[in-house]
């Protein structure tokens, strides 16, 4: 699956550990964005890693989940791609 990952974290250390686990899931597109290429597993546990760092009352991460043909219609102004993984096969 495609998902791309924001968050908006207030404390500097957990925004850091944030972004330090998401770099296991994806590539950081944008300073608090990333797109993540991965299955059910995976994805389940990027959640679960990611809901014990954050404080869920100031903290906020949310999942888009993007399907095949909106993938391929991806557009991107300015600098940036976005990354292909030729091993993965979206059904």
């Amino acid at each position: 699956m495609f998902v791309v990952v924001s968050y908006d974290i207030v404390d500097d250390r957990k925004r850091t550990q944030i972004a330090k686990t998401l770099k296991n899931f994806g590539d950081r597109v944008q300073k608090s964005v990333f797109e993540c290429r991965i299955d059910d597993q995976q994805f389940l546990r990027m959640k679960q890693t990611l809901d014990k760092i954050m404080d869920m009352n100031e903290d906020s991460v949310r999942y888009y989940f993007l399907c095949k043909g909106c993938i391929e219609r991806i557009e991107i102004s300015g600098w940036g791609t976005v990354v292909e993984d030729e091993n993965l096969i979206i059904v």
